[in-house]
């Protein structure tokens, strides 16, 4: 059964398959590699998220990825202090859709600071089952975070990734069925699909047995690339029955993913993306 989040959430976006940019920030106080400027992380993540909206991204996804080694699955509250803080500073300069990611699985924080700044979506990296990560095994939380969803911020989505990047997938292997699990009894409002890590590309077969599993079982939710999206990539992912991508390493200077987000890089993603669907 597909419910009314699921239903509702690319209502939100005016392009037929959104775009979402990447805001990955650098480390945050009390990481080991904070450089001691507060100002500098707030100028850094409005630059780079206004960036993105001149250049047509349809929504904006706020990371602490420069926060590793990450905590595995509760931040202190030093960091969702900090992060909704830099939130409130980007849902300020821009006026799309954001969306918010607490490192490495903290979908608890990812709520709280999207209620508190009015952000549209959450993604969580475990959402359902089990994965071994660098940070050890994680388990999802899915019966914590729908029931905190209703009860601080109804109205913001979870995006869940199924097969998540940087780990490996205890138990069910069948990526297909993993993401049927993850739409039907986690209640993501939409899975993503991801390469083996940040910058690598997805497999196309994945994005398709995802895309066909979620289908032959009359589930509408959809379905993201969530790595290795570029300009060369972005037809191909859309071909596979993406209904969307985010994009982070491809639209920073470089292609470098901790470097300032590359106008002419965020050009040519999103004009690549548009090609395919005219």
């Amino acid at each position: 059964m597909t419910t009314a989040h699921q239903n509702s959430f690319l209502d939100r976006f005016d392009r037929e398959r959104p775009l979402i940019g990447m805001v990955h920030l650098p480390a945050l106080p009390g990481a080991p590699e904070f450089d001691g400027d507060r100002d500098t992380l707030h100028e850094r993540a409005r630059t780079d998220a206004t960036r993105l909206e001149s250049g047509d991204i349809d929504a904006i996804m706020l990371e602490n990825f420069g926060d590793a080694p990450f905590y595995p699955e509760t931040v202190p509250s030093h960091v969702v202090a900090d992060m909704t803080a830099i939130a409130s500073t980007v849902a300020d300069a821009v006026d799309v859709p954001l969306g918010i990611n607490v490192l490495r699985n903290d979908a608890d924080a990812a709520l709280s600071i999207a209620a508190a700044v009015d952000a549209d979506f959450i993604r969580t990296n475990v959402h359902v089952g089990t994965a071994a990560t660098d940070q050890g095994v994680l388990e999802g939380r899915a019966h914590e975070t729908v029931r905190r969803r209703e009860r601080i911020a109804p109205d913001v989505a979870i995006l869940a990734d199924v097969h998540v990047k940087h780990a490996t997938p205890v138990g069910e292997t069948a990526i297909e069925r993993a993401a049927l699990e993850t739409v039907e009894r986690g209640k993501a409002d939409g899975v993503i699909v991801s390469g083996s890590g940040t910058g690598n590309e997805a497999a196309l077969e994945d994005v398709e047995r995802v895309v066909s599993g979620l289908s032959a079982h009359g589930v509408q939710a959809p379905v993201f690339v969530g790595s290795g999206v570029t300009a060369d990539t972005v037809g191909d992912c859309f071909a596979a029955g993406a209904d969307g991508a985010i994009v982070g390493t491809a639209l920073k200077e470089d292609g470098v993913t901790t470097n300032p987000v590359d106008s002419s890089r965020v050009e040519s993603v999103v004009t690549a993306a548009q090609r395919v669907l005219e």
